[in-house]
Protein backbone atom coordinates (compact mmCIF):
# COMPACT_ATOMS: atom_id res chain seq x y z
CA UNK A 1 0.00 0.00 0.00
CA UNK A 2 1.77 3.41 -0.90
CA UNK A 3 -0.75 5.77 0.54
CA UNK A 4 -3.18 5.35 2.93
CA UNK A 5 -5.60 7.41 1.02
CA UNK A 6 -6.28 6.95 -2.48
CA UNK A 7 -9.13 9.39 -3.15
CA UNK A 8 -11.08 11.92 -1.18
CA UNK A 9 -14.42 13.49 -1.24
CA UNK A 10 -15.68 16.75 0.47
CA UNK A 11 -19.39 17.47 0.71
CA UNK A 12 -20.64 20.80 -0.61
CA UNK A 13 -24.11 21.94 -0.32
CA UNK A 14 -24.01 24.72 -2.67
CA UNK A 15 -21.64 22.87 -5.74
CA UNK A 16 -20.75 26.27 -7.75
CA UNK A 17 -19.58 28.32 -4.35
CA UNK A 18 -17.79 25.11 -3.47
CA UNK A 19 -15.48 24.67 -6.55
CA UNK A 20 -15.05 28.31 -6.57
CA UNK A 21 -13.96 28.67 -2.77
CA UNK A 22 -11.17 25.63 -3.67
CA UNK A 23 -9.96 27.03 -7.20
CA UNK A 24 -9.73 30.36 -5.30
CA UNK A 25 -7.50 29.27 -2.48
CA UNK A 26 -5.53 27.10 -4.27
CA UNK A 27 -4.96 28.73 -7.63
CA UNK A 28 -6.11 26.14 -9.57
CA UNK A 29 -8.76 25.19 -12.41
CA UNK A 30 -11.18 22.63 -11.42
CA UNK A 31 -12.55 19.94 -13.96
CA UNK A 32 -16.65 19.21 -13.42
CA UNK A 33 -18.43 16.37 -14.19
CA UNK A 34 -21.71 14.47 -13.12
CA UNK A 35 -21.30 11.01 -12.16
CA UNK A 36 -24.04 8.81 -11.52
CA UNK A 37 -26.34 11.69 -9.89
CA UNK A 38 -23.03 13.59 -7.94
CA UNK A 39 -21.58 16.60 -9.35
CA UNK A 40 -18.28 16.48 -8.96
CA UNK A 41 -15.42 19.09 -9.46
CA UNK A 42 -12.13 17.68 -9.29
CA UNK A 43 -8.52 18.23 -7.70
CA UNK A 44 -5.25 18.05 -10.04
CA UNK A 45 -3.68 14.12 -9.60
CA UNK A 46 -4.27 10.85 -11.41
CA UNK A 47 -4.97 7.85 -9.86
CA UNK A 48 -3.44 6.00 -12.33
CA UNK A 49 -0.49 7.26 -11.78
CA UNK A 50 -0.77 6.48 -8.10
CA UNK A 51 -1.32 10.06 -7.30
CA UNK A 52 -3.98 11.09 -4.51
CA UNK A 53 -6.46 13.36 -5.78
CA UNK A 54 -10.20 13.94 -4.86
CA UNK A 55 -13.07 15.87 -5.40
CA UNK A 56 -15.63 18.57 -3.67
CA UNK A 57 -19.03 16.18 -4.55
CA UNK A 58 -23.04 17.30 -4.59
CA UNK A 59 -25.34 14.73 -3.72
CA UNK A 60 -27.64 12.78 -1.83
CA UNK A 61 -25.17 11.27 0.39
CA UNK A 62 -23.10 14.65 0.64
CA UNK A 63 -23.39 16.67 3.96
CA UNK A 64 -21.07 19.30 4.60
CA UNK A 65 -19.85 19.00 8.62
CA UNK A 66 -17.53 20.26 10.77
CA UNK A 67 -17.50 17.08 12.88
CA UNK A 68 -15.70 13.99 11.77
CA UNK A 69 -13.06 12.85 9.52
CA UNK A 70 -10.33 15.96 8.57
CA UNK A 71 -9.16 16.14 4.72
CA UNK A 72 -5.40 17.58 5.09
CA UNK A 73 -4.73 18.88 1.75
CA UNK A 74 -1.06 20.03 0.20
CA UNK A 75 -0.56 23.40 1.10
CA UNK A 76 2.50 23.25 -1.46
CA UNK A 77 6.04 24.84 -0.15
CA UNK A 78 4.50 27.14 2.60
CA UNK A 79 0.66 26.88 3.40
CA UNK A 80 0.64 30.41 4.76
CA UNK A 81 0.06 30.98 0.63
CA UNK A 82 -3.25 28.95 0.84
CA UNK A 83 -4.19 29.31 3.89
CA UNK A 84 -3.63 33.56 3.33
CA UNK A 85 -6.99 32.90 0.67
CA UNK A 86 -9.37 31.32 2.78
CA UNK A 87 -11.03 34.03 4.35
CA UNK A 88 -11.21 36.17 1.28
CA UNK A 89 -12.50 33.28 -0.67
CA UNK A 90 -15.71 32.53 2.34
CA UNK A 91 -14.24 30.61 4.34
CA UNK A 92 -12.56 30.89 8.40
CA UNK A 93 -9.48 30.08 9.74
CA UNK A 94 -9.77 28.18 12.64
CA UNK A 95 -6.05 27.11 13.62
CA UNK A 96 -3.19 29.45 11.76
CA UNK A 97 -0.17 28.27 10.62
CA UNK A 98 1.09 26.11 13.48
CA UNK A 99 4.34 24.56 13.67
CA UNK A 100 4.51 20.56 14.43
CA UNK A 101 8.13 20.24 14.35
CA UNK A 102 10.94 20.76 11.97
CA UNK A 103 10.99 17.21 10.58
CA UNK A 104 7.13 17.28 10.45
CA UNK A 105 6.48 21.02 9.03
CA UNK A 106 2.79 22.76 9.26
CA UNK A 107 -0.25 22.47 9.68
CA UNK A 108 -3.52 24.96 9.89
CA UNK A 109 -7.40 24.19 10.08
CA UNK A 110 -10.03 26.19 8.48
CA UNK A 111 -13.95 25.68 7.50
CA UNK A 112 -14.59 26.09 4.15
CA UNK A 113 -17.57 27.76 2.41
CA UNK A 114 -19.95 24.81 2.95
CA UNK A 115 -19.07 24.65 6.85
CA UNK A 116 -16.24 21.37 6.24
CA UNK A 117 -13.31 21.71 8.71
CA UNK A 118 -10.47 20.62 6.66
CA UNK A 119 -6.62 21.53 6.96
CA UNK A 120 -3.32 21.66 5.42
CA UNK A 121 0.11 20.43 5.70
CA UNK A 122 3.44 21.80 4.19
CA UNK A 123 6.68 21.44 5.20
CA UNK A 124 7.19 25.75 5.00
Amino acid sequence: MANAVNWFEIPAANFERAVKFYSDIFQIEMPTNEMNGTMMGFFPGDGMKGEVSGAVCTGELYQPSENGTVVYLNGGDDLGNVLNRVEGAGGKTVVPKTKITDEIGYFAMFVDSEGNRVALHSMG
